[in-house]
């Protein structure tokens, strides 16, 4: 297997993204901004109301890590992806869509089962909430996940949407060790509000002991935290990871280790659909981390490729898109 920059566990899904009003959230009971863990009929019943009174704006592969990984690759690293699908046509796309944007992966995650899928219902305000039902991802365990490119990673990245998922989450165990007998760097995303609220426990698992690099937004940091600030989460955030980003929409971003504390400036766009954008930034950090730049430049990098992902609808930019943003960032730059 080839060796990667980046390995990364998550969940795969397929999303079917819609644009709707906050009164059908109020009608069918979502919170908005969060995502919901749902069993099939109940989406498919969502589904159903969807087209019969929202916009439809498409189908795309997503799942947070995988949205991560593609960033990080076409930005110009190397990732390996690993996670579970169905023996199923939506499997199989998601499989080739990933390959497509060169993120290695492994048979070994086909199985049995329904692929997952979530409804990604995005607001006049550009804000997205989910609902998901996890089809066969929801069964994650480390027999679908071939370690080899792991032992000789630069990090490790985690989605705590995982946490949800005993399965998934003994997976990261075993992942976690491997990386820190080899000298891997561990980083992990909160994922969303909902994983706080409702699956508190398991991401106390997934970050065991500590992490180097802890990614969140404004709300999470406080939730997690239990602090009524940002600059309290942020040091309750450094007991437990090496660096912390706690991003902030439109404000941009505060980076900290134990030497540096920054706030990098937003980037002012016309925010169409939030959906993907903590992946597209955390993709971006990474890999400028990866390519020896600083916590500042590597936050610029980030807000810039985030912003574009904003802009737009879908979760992911063309590929082709990330390495023209690096280019003109570079030039910027020099």
């Amino acid at each position: 297997m080839a060796t990667v920059d980046l390995f990364a566990i998550g969940n795969a899904l397929i999303d079917q993204e819609f644009k709707v009003t906050d009164e059908f959230l109020i009608q069918q009971n979502l919170q908005k901004g969060t995502m919901q863990l749902a069993d099939g009929d109940t989406q498919a019943q969502l589904y159903q109301n969807l087209q019969a009174s929202q916009i439809y704006k498409g189908q795309t592969s997503g799942g947070s890590a995988a949205n991560t990984s593609v960033a990080f690759s076409a930005l110009g690293g190397s990732t390996f992806y690993a996670c579970r699908v169905g023996h199923d046509d939506l499997g199989a796309i998601y499989l080739n869509g990933l390959n497509e944007a060169k993120i290695h992966t492994t048979p070994k995650s086909i199985s049995q089962g329904v692929t997952g899928t979530c409804m990604v219902l995005v607001s006049a305000d550009s804000e997205r909430t989910m609902q998901t039902y996890l089809g066969i991802t929801a069964e994650l365990t480390a027999e679908q996940i071939d370690f080899t490119a792991l032992k000789t990673a630069k990090w490790l990245y985690i989605e705590g949407y995982l946490s949800s998922s005993d399965t998934a989450r003994v997976a990261v165990k075993q992942a976690r060790q491997i990386a820190r007998d080899n000298g891997v760097k561990i980083a992990l995303t909160l994922s969303d509000p909902a994983m706080v609220q409702y699956a508190r426990a398991g991401l106390d698992e997934l970050l065991d002991d500590g992490v180097d690099l802890i990614f969140c937004n404004q709300q999470e940091a406080m939730m997690y935290t239990e602090t009524d600030s940002v600059e309290a989460a942020l040091t309750k955030l450094k007991l437990l990871s090496n660096e912390v980003v706690i991003t902030l929409s439109e404000k941009g971003a505060l980076v900290a280790n134990a030497e540096q504390h920054i706030h990098v400036a937003g980037r002012k766009v016309t925010a169409i659909d939030a959906n993907g954008a903590g992946d597209a930034f955390a993709g971006s950090f990474l890999y400028a981390l990866n390519a020896g730049l600083g916590l500042q430049t590597a936050a610029e990098l980030a807000i810039l490729i985030s912003s574009e992902v904003v802009a737009q609808y879908g979760a992911r930019l063309d590929v082709a898109n990330y390495a023209k943003l690096l280019q003109n960032f570079q030039k910027e730059c020099a």
